[in-house]
């Protein structure tokens, strides 16, 4: 292939029918003039590992237009410097005494034996980004949580970025630089997506994978998928899906103005539809159907709520942040197999059983889907047919996993949520779960009184005995004194 440009630039067409590989380059050479005999530009460099060109020159030319020295450079696997590229020692192309072969062979080499030592076997390989505009933020900690939430779509990360300025930029989140470095790394890790911690409108998506040529998500998209991989209900299924619609709706940006459709009959007008109008009009119509199905589900709900207060019995609502063991605990206390998973966002599905005190005390307790801070509007709105059974509960049993180095943070998170449903003055009972893995239990003695908890390990009935003698004490018209044991009876949601 020869390109001729002209003083100004060279355009290089589209290369992707070449062979591409996270450990291969692309098989193509760039060698150009520099009239003015200067070196090799930021953006020679930038393109050959966009492109993932074999080698980028930059070739002189004298005065009298007889060619001088070859300046070139060609990219190198990851290294303790932090390198991407290896600039050589310009010499005249007479002078070069090298086989290109065997040295492209043997960088191609080193690249694969360097990715043998990731997780190749998965399908996508992120760049974790989060832009921090609060350097007192613990930044870190909210990558981790994204690299919880990657992992479980089975997303292997192979590396995160931060990154820390004032304001975020409108079109590429963390600046033109800062994303021209991070498409650089990606190129040379073989990562194919880049995962934002972060919200993104639908003109920086477009905008950051035209520029990166990358898959871009963000993180309201990788809860959206966990939600997918993990509801099983008919109810949770529908919940996910329009959560799903919503956030897809604006983001529809393909611009195909063939016709899909003539209309016809009597009374149309101009010749139809663009597919682009046809999908978000399929898209509303399918929305309107899922929300008629919810409220269908709503209502049953509603009327099995008013049978049983009807019967009298003070319902408990477990709440918490995900995978702080709230499925755990229902289990414990009533001998349920709700499926308890060590993993974020398990249970999607509300499951509600009967708990008997041993005075023929008796309560309906309910496990509710997990918080998660900056919980996506979607999909508040979404489960908010769910999230109401939160609006009927007496007392509502928060639990904390004490075990997380950011469980402040989590308390604080579950509690914003509560207070945006507005039952955030409910009775509450705080549980310090996994109590098990504090080992200095004197401070954690200290945290309960500081927080008014109880401390208490899901998973080993003994420990609960002083948060149900506490629930029992908080339930109305409960009776007041508390003997050892309790019988544990299952209701069906």
């Amino acid at each position: 292939m020869v390109i001729v440009g002209d003083s100004r630039g060279i355009f290089i067409p589209s290369l992707d029918f070449f062979r591409a590989a996270s450990t291969r380059f692309k098989g193509l050479r760039l060698i150009h003039t520099h009239l003015s005999g200067e070196a090799l530009t930021d953006e020679d460099l930038t393109d050959m590992s966009h492109l993932r060109l074999d080698l980028v020159g930059a070739l002189e030319v004298r005065s009298d237009g007889t060619p001088g020295k070859l300046h070139w450079a060609h990219l190198i696997a990851e290294n303790p410097r932090g390198e991407y590229w290896l600039i050589q020692e310009p010499k005249e192309p007479h002078r070069l005494n090298l086989n290109f072969l065997a040295l492209m062979a043997a960088l191609e080499d080193e690249f694969a034996k360097q990715q043998k030592t990731r997780k190749i076997e998965a399908a996508q390989k992120a760049i974790l980004v989060r832009l921090e505009t609060n350097p007192q933020n613990d930044a870190h900690a909210s990558l981790d949580e994204l690299r919880q939430l990657a992992e479980s779509c089975g997303v292997a990360v192979f590396d995160t970025q931060l990154q820390l300025r004032p304001t975020p930029d409108p079109k590429y989140m963390v600046g033109r630089g800062r994303l021209a470095d991070i498409d650089l790394r990606a190129s040379q890790i073989g990562a194919n997506m880049i995962i934002f911690d972060h919200e993104l409108s639908p003109a920086q998506v477009r905008s950051i994978s035209d520029f990166t040529g990358l898959e871009v998500v963000d993180r309201t998209q990788v809860i959206l998928d966990i939600f997918a991989r993990r509801a099983h209900s008919r109810e949770g299924k529908i919940q996910v899906e329009l959560a799903q619609l919503r956030y897809l709706l604006p983001r529809l940006t393909h611009k195909d103005t063939s016709l899909s459709r003539l209309a016809g009959g009597i009374g149309t007008v101009g010749p139809g539809e663009t597919k682009l109008e046809i999908d978000r009009r399929r898209i509303r119509e399918r929305i309107g159907r899922l929300e008629k199905d919810l409220k269908a589900i709503a209502k049953s709900r509603g009327q099995r709520r008013g049978r049983r207060e009807k019967t009298g019995l003070p319902v408990i609502s477990i709440v918490g942040y995900t995978n702080a063991g709230k499925s755990t605990l229902l289990n414990s206390l009533t001998q349920s197999s709700v499926v308890a998973e060590d993993k974020l966002f398990a249970t999607l599905d509300t499951k509600s059983a009967r708990l008997r005190f041993p005075r023929d005390t008796e309560a309906v307790i309910t496990d509710t889907v997990g918080f998660i801070r900056d919980l996506p509007a979607e999909l508040m709105n979404a489960f908010r047919a769910t999230l109401d059974e939160l609006q009927g509960a007496d007392l509502l049993v928060h639990v904390i996993d004490v075990s997380n180095e950011r469980f402040e943070e989590q308390i604080a998170a579950v509690e914003k949520i509560l207070e945006e449903l507005g039952i955030g003055d409910k009775p509450s009972i705080r549980v310090f779960n996994k109590a098990d893995r504090f080992d200095n239990k004197e401070l954690l003695a200290a945290l309960c009184r500081r927080f008014d908890a109880v401390a208490a390990c899901a998973r080993k009935r003994d420990s609960l005995r002083e948060l149900l003698e506490k629930i029992e004490k908080a339930l109305p018209g409960a009776v007041k004194s508390w003997q050892d044991g309790f019988a544990m009876e299952q209701t069906e949601n």
